[in-house]
């Protein structure tokens, strides 16, 4: 590489694995898929518009512009379907992207809140030309377990009607949101609160992992996650707020849950269930799990947890609520 650093072009070439060859028009000749279409399928793969006369694409390009053609010839797909599926593919991998390339940043330049020097980019790029193939398999692979795990839940809820899988389930819903966020960011610097927030995510997501439920999105400062069982859904909350009280680089977190239906759209959940949880996070104290009357109703016999009534409160846009304090059951 030069002494100005690494050529753009070079870089490019290297992570897309192929030549940058063909123009948005060469892609659409060799396909034969419309003009219009391959406007709306790289706007949802999330690429930047390109001019008619940029040579922008791989040979890579037009096999995966050819895949996607086959499955909509076949009836596999759709157009709204494969700009549906494109677009949270898009989105993930952007995320994945970026949180790639900060581990390896990090990797090499340290916790150093200064941007990334030449020297530490060329690094990024040697260790990616030389394992680059070994770290796409693992993706897949990953894939390929989470695509198991939903392809597994759809199994189970198509076996509760045996005719249709319905828009909405039955799930146990929580939120678990850190305490003095807000206050924390003004104090800390930036890295020191990526830190925070980073181990945070992973604490949570482990213990989500670990007992069966799902981690639907994290937001900085808040985690939503989801379970199938109202029992996973409780031991989730109250390990979370355990493990977070263990951590002494994170604030307690208030947990919410609530159990009743949801509907599941994109990766993401929605519905009043939803909602519901995320009051009840704001009416937990630090450290607290809360949860509604509807699992509570589900745990009531449960040898595992103890439920303690509280003062019924409003929330907003729900009306007046009755809230729990869940907690686990002391053997002697």
């Amino acid at each position: 590489m030069s002494d100005q650093g690494p050529d753009s072009r070079q870089i490019e070439e290297l992570l897309l694995g192929g030549e940058l060859r063909y123009t948005r028009v060469d892609v659409q000749r060799i396909t034969g898929v419309s003009s219009e279409f391959t406007h709306r399928l790289w706007r949802a793969f999330g690429y930047p518009h390109m001019a008619d006369d940029t040579v922008a694409f791989t040979e890579r390009d037009v096999a995966a512009l050819l895949r996607i053609q086959r499955l909509m010839k076949e009836d596999v797909l759709d157009d709204e379907d494969v700009l549906r599926m494109v677009r949270a593919v898009g989105q993930t991998m952007t995320k994945l992207a970026e949180w790639q390339v900060d581990v390896l940043t990090s990797k090499l330049t340290g916790d150093s809140a200064e941007p990334p020097t030449v020297e530490s980019v060329e690094q990024i790029i040697e260790l990616a030309e030389k394992h680059i193939a070994d770290f796409e398999p693992l993706i897949v692979h990953a894939w390929r377990r989470q695509l198991a795990a939903a392809g597994t839940r759809a199994m189970a809820m198509a076996a509760n009607d045996r005719d249709v899988i319905p828009a909405r389930t039955e799930a146990t819903i929580g939120f678990a949101d850190m305490v003095s966020f807000t206050q924390m960011s003004r104090e800390l610097g930036e890295m020191e609160l990526a830190r925070v927030v980073e181990r945070f995510e992973e604490t949570a997501s482990d213990v989500v992992a670990a007992n069966g439920g799902r981690l639907v999105k994290s937001l900085g400062d808040e985690v939503l996650f989801s379970a199938d069982s109202p029992q996973a859904g409780a031991e989730i909350a109250l390990s979370i707020a355990e493990t977070i009280k263990d951590e002494t680089e994170v604030p307690d977190v208030r947990v919410g849950v609530a159990y009743g239906p949801v509907l599941p759209l994109m990766g993401d959940v929605f519905g009043t269930t939803v909602n519901l949880a995320a009051r009840l996070t704001s009416i937990a104290r630090p450290g607290a799990v809360v949860i509604d009357d509807g699992l509570a109703a589900e745990l009531e016999h449960s040898r595992a947890f103890e439920i303690t009534r509280i003062v019924r409160r409003p929330a907003r846009g729900l009306g007046i609520i009755q809230p729990y304090v869940l907690r686990r059951r002391v053997r002697y």
